[in-house]
């Protein structure tokens, strides 16, 4: 023991710095994994083993199939959203643009169908053909809004829609993850230096009494391994708060954050996902997207024969059946095309109107503790047990320069 105190005495500044070192180590390894987790984006390294993708992008596809059916089995009643929706509302929003749509649809149709006709016109005549069926589009607006909540099913696959933005920027659903969760991953690198601290102080007693090599890289690979693990296991559990000494209460930091969480994850999904744009794109694009177009079409047939009933005979000799059946295909897709730009004046209405940050919010905070912590889970859970083998191979490389330093 004497000897020991002599060696504690005579090297006193390098044990002090032990403890030090070891919570460096358990905040490099901490910080590594979370790097780890979101970076790179793309593999980097010689395929398929040799190198690294960052967790959540590279299990990109599962993770967003893992977060669209929270959303869709839990958190959005995307009927209850366009219910919201008020059709005498966005006719008005939409006026000018949809005006301005039908009257170079309707000159474009009927030039390219039958130019000789349009052209034979006179100019007072055209203008009455075009102000006859601007007259019918609010209508045809509040119809078509109608059966688009009436059959939202049959014209939108949301599932697909959020999968597919999700997966096709890869920096959406990192930041999806990764927004929702920074104060997880600050609280993983701080514990850390607090565990790391105290398992050092373990690893410049046992060093003292043995001098064995092997101690300082075996517990800084310790150090790594079980910080890591644990850290990861107190972001969620307890699920539920325990009281402990009736002052102090225990439960997963990603549990206690519910509030704010739900709030971030509201917002991030009503801005980035569940937009207009990318609504609008998935009814459009969507692989029900023929639907959309048989709809309109029965619509735009309908309004056609309704301005046409009175000249049919005329219109049966000088069009013809068939062409007259081209035309009104050729404006329902033109009509199909021109629709983002003319719903763009009303983006800011259907934004508010949908309000989908609230209702993203006020469900998740009626989830379960496991429904809750299923939107996190997931980033962690594949791949887990690399990032926390890393933080153990980097704990044993930092012991191991530690011996170095000491014996040096």
């Amino acid at each position: 023991m004497d000897a020991v105190l002599a060696d504690l005495a005579e090297h006193w500044p390098l044990y002090a710095a032990i403890p030090f070192v070891a919570a460096l180590i358990g905040y490099v390894t901490k910080r590594v994994a979370i790097e780890m987790m979101f970076k790179p984006l793309e593999f980097v390294g010689i395929p398929p083993f040799l190198g690294w993708q960052g967790v959540v992008p590279k299990h990109g596809g599962r993770m967003a199939a893992v977060a669209t059916d929270l959303l869709t089995a839990n958190l959005l009643d995307l009927k209850e959203i366009f219910a919201r929706i008020d059709p005498d509302r966005i006719t008005r929003e939409i006026e000018q643009p949809l005006l301005r749509a039908v009257d170079d649809i309707a000159r474009e149709v009927l030039a390219e169908h039958h130019p000789r006709m349009w052209e034979a016109l006179p100019t007072m005549a055209q203008e009455l053909v075009i102000k006859q069926m601007q007259a019918q589009s609010p209508r045809i607006v509040r119809e078509l809004m109608t059966e688009l909540r009436e059959n939202l099913d049959e014209v939108l696959d949301v599932k697909y829609m959020t999968v597919q933005n999700l997966t096709r920027d890869r920096r959406l659903l990192v930041r999806l993850i990764r927004e929702t969760s920074r104060p997880e991953m600050a609280f993983i690198a701080r514990t850390g230096i607090y565990f790391g601290f105290i398992l050092g102080i373990a690893q410049a007693v046992v060093w003292a009494l043995t001098k064995e090599p092997w101690v300082l890289p075996i517990a800084g690979g310790c150090i790594g391994l079980f910080t890591d693990w644990l850290a990861i296991k107190l972001i969620f559990v307890p699920r539920e708060p325990i009281r402990l000494f009736h002052r102090y209460t225990l439960q997963g930091k990603f549990q206690r954050r519910r509030a704010e969480v739900a709030r971030q994850y509201g917002e991030l999904i009503a801005h980035e996902v569940l937009t207009v744009p990318n609504l609008l794109d998935a009814i459009l694009r969507g692989p029900r997207s023929d639907r959309l177009l048989g709809l309109v079409q029965r619509m735009v047939t309908k309004a056609v024969d309704e301005q046409a009933s009175r000249a049919r005979p005329v219109l049966a000799v000088t069009v013809g059946p068939r062409r007259l059946t081209e035309m009104k295909q050729a404006a329902a897709e033109k009509a199909l095309k021109r629709l983002p730009a003319t719903v763009r004046s009303a983006e800011g209405y259907l934004t508010r109107a949908m309000d989908v940050a609230n209702m993203v919010e006020e469900r998740m905070l009626k989830l379960t503790p496991v429904e809750y912590e299923g939107l996190l889970r997931p980033a962690f859970r594949q791949d887990e047990w690399k990032l926390i083998a890393v933080g153990g191979i980097i704990g044993f490389l930092v012991g191991e320069l530690q011996v170095l330093v000491m014996l040096g």
